[in-house]
């Protein structure tokens, strides 16, 4: 990768070039936490941020999206016939965006871009949007993105990689999208020198290095799925869970929607929310009955499908990118890095 430097006053002169023809995301601190949100002006960006609560995954797979509006006039002659929503796809890029969330955005194209069908929303968004990673070299206690095949500086999924280097940036533009954005020259920038790439290396190896493997996953993807569902340990992991759904709700590889039609007097529209495995509701069949009635069932589906269904699926790992989010903010410390070696253990234990 080569390396241009820039001041954070160049950076920002830079970004500036792209508000007339695109729609600039960035995270701001918003009083509690950090946000990524549409910016006035890309001097609105806090770069000392460490994770947003939400990931930007919210910008391509709103949590509450409207898809078809309709009349229920009696007088109207296209009475019940769905009509899409507008839809806003101005181009826009999104900056400061972490390795992780980019890495977890490609884990979703899965759901939503497969050989058969396509949701047009999330193509749509995803084709013109353009992704400024901000690389972690002060990771989070809870992050583990290195044990689940991507690490602090992955490029994966990104347009753009920015590094905080002493006295500014250093920037790499890693895909073609990212290189046409140097056609509008970053003001000052210029090549890193042999030292400050030997010190950029050196910061980027002491993060990874804070990041060790925690387990070889290849142990539970060798397992007979039913050997790990019927696990013993399921109850206990279990135990102190309340099915808030934060930890679905804060994931950025979750992608489970429900469906609804909200109707106001002759008006409605069809909506489509976030939804979550950790709900009673969640697989609640029109006859009444329900495959997962019990907390134990929802629980285990939750991690399940993030560590064994998905990697016997597509046989490319996990379906976590190590954000640590839920990890952080889960009301009762359950950890799913602990439910991980759990089942880890659990596998090489049947060996």
């Amino acid at each position: 990768m080569s390396w241009l430097r820039l001041t954070q006053e160049g950076l920002t002169e830079w970004l500036r070039k792209f508000g007339k023809t695109h729609r600039l995301y960035g995270p701001v601190w918003t009083g509690s936490y950090h946000e990524f949100k549409l910016l006035q002006d890309p001097g609105e960006i806090d770069w000392n941020y460490r994770n947003t609560r939400l990931s930007p995954k919210s910008l391509f797979l709103p949590p509450a999206e409207k898809m078809f509006v309709y009349s229920l006039d009696p007088n109207d002659p296209e009475r019940a016939i769905l009509k899409e929503a507008p839809k806003d796809f101005t181009p826009r890029i999104i900056v400061g965006i972490r390795p992780c969330d980019a890495y977890a955005l490609q884990l979703v194209d899965r759901n939503f871009i497969t050989s058969q069908y396509q949701d047009p929303w999330w193509v749509n968004r995803r084709e013109n949007t353009i992704l400024v990673g901000y690389g972690c070299t002060d990771p989070c206690s809870t992050c583990f993105c290195s044990s689940v095949g991507s690490g602090p500086f992955d490029t994966r999924g990104l347009d753009v990689l920015v590094v905080n280097v002493d006295g500014g940036f250093a920037i790499s533009f890693v895909s073609e999208r990212g290189k046409e954005l140097l056609r509008r020259e970053p003001l000052g920038a210029r090549a890193l020198s042999e030292s400050e790439e030997r010190a950029l290396q050196d910061k980027m190896a002491q993060a990874k290095a804070a990041m060790p493997k925690l387990w070889d996953e290849k142990a539970v993807a060798s397992r007979p799925l039913l050997d790990i569902f019927n696990a013993p340990f399921w109850e206990e992991v279990q135990f102190s869970c309340i099915n808030c759904g934060t930890c679905t709700f804060l994931c950025p590889t979750c992608w489970c929607f429900d469906i609804q039609d909200e109707v106001w007097k002759e008006r409605g529209c069809r909506v489509r929310l976030w939804d979550s495995c950790m709900f009673p509701l969640f697989t609640l069949h029109a006859s009444g009955h329900n495959p997962r009635s019990q907390k134990l069932q929802r629980v285990r589906q939750r991690f399940m499908h993030k560590l064994k269904y998905y990697v016997d699926k597509y046989g490319d790992g996990v379906a976590c990118v190590g954000c640590g989010r839920c990890v952080q903010f889960c009301p009762v410390n359950i950890d799913i890095r602990e439910v991980m070696r759990l089942m880890v253990s659990h596998c090489q234990c049947a060996l």
